[in-house]
This record gives C-alpha cells, sequence and structure tokens, in this order.
C-alpha cells in the first residue's frame, strides 16, 4: 500500500494490517507484534529516509504458512538501518531493536534508491472450527 509520507500514515497502515490479519484468523498476540512491528518500521523509514521518488512510503505484508514478511520501501538515507544500543537514558533508538526482538529475522534490501527493511514474524492462527480464510483465495477451506 502506498502511502502519504506524513506520521498519519503510520495509524492506517497499523489498522489495515490488523483487519487484514484478524480477518485471516490469525492469534490476537501475533496481530499485536505484527502492528507493533508495522509501527516501528514505518516510523523508522519517516524519521531517518527520504520518501520514495513518489511522494510517498511504502507499506506490505504477505502471510502464507503461518508466518508475516512485512516490507516498509522509502526513498533512501545517508545511513543504514541497524538495531541500536540505546542507553537506559536514551529517549530514542530502540525501534529496530524492538523488531529485532519480535521477528523470526529481518533485514534490509537495496534496489536502487528504494531501501526496503522487512521483517518477518512467526503468526500462526488461532484455529476457533475446522475453517480458515486465506488472504490468497479470500475463501474458506477445511483445516485439519
Amino acid at each position: 500500500m502506498l502511502l502519504p509520507y506524513t506520521p498519519t500514515s503510520v495509524a492506517v497502515a497499523r489498522q489495515r494490517l490488523s483487519a487484514d490479519l484478524e480477518s485471516w484468523g490469525v492469534f490476537a498476540s501475533a496481530v499485536e507484534d505484527a502492528v507493533l512491528v508495522v509501527s516501528e518500521l514505518l516510523s523508522n523509514a519517516l524519521r531517518h529516509a527520504h520518501p520514495l521518488p513518489s511522494g510517498q512510503i511504502m507499506a506490505t505484508w504477505d502471510w502464507a504458512d503461518e508466518h508475516l514478511e512485512v516490507t516498509v520501501s522509502d526513498g533512501g538515507a545517508a545511513t543504514e538501518p541497524r538495531a541500536g544500543r540505546p542507553t537506559l537514558s536514551s529517549l530514542g533508538g530502540r525501534g529496530l531493536g524492538i523488531v529485532e526482538f519480535l521477528a523470526v529475522r529481518w533485514g534490509v534490501r537495496h534496489d536502487g534508491e528504494t531501501t526496503t527493511v522487512w521483517a518477518t514474524l512467526h503468526a500462526p492462527v488461532a484455529v476457533l472450527n475446522s475453517q480458515v480464510r486465506t488472504p490468497e483465495m479470500g475463501t474458506l477451506r477445511e483445516c485439519g
């Protein structure tokens, strides 16, 4: 999803990701982790990077096999995204450390002037009945 390069886009992405994961039947705790990760990635991009050539920022997510990949793409920055080790009295610098803690893995890809920070999280389905909605088909399938 392309978003305006503005802090209000963080809330828009959080709400959309949460709604998607809940509709797919993902456990509530995994939804909370994913929403926190997308918040951190978007906030870091808005704080430290330039917008894409379109003047926007892009957030995507793909869920399959109980794993979720969240990506945020921007126009790059002067420094490489990395998890910091702030002191206890620091007011910031914890965002990618939080991502690192919650994600199975995370990393950075470069494609020309576009930088994409991605994170993969474990996102299991909360099976309350024998049917689960799949994002690929938008239909119900039997589990079991």
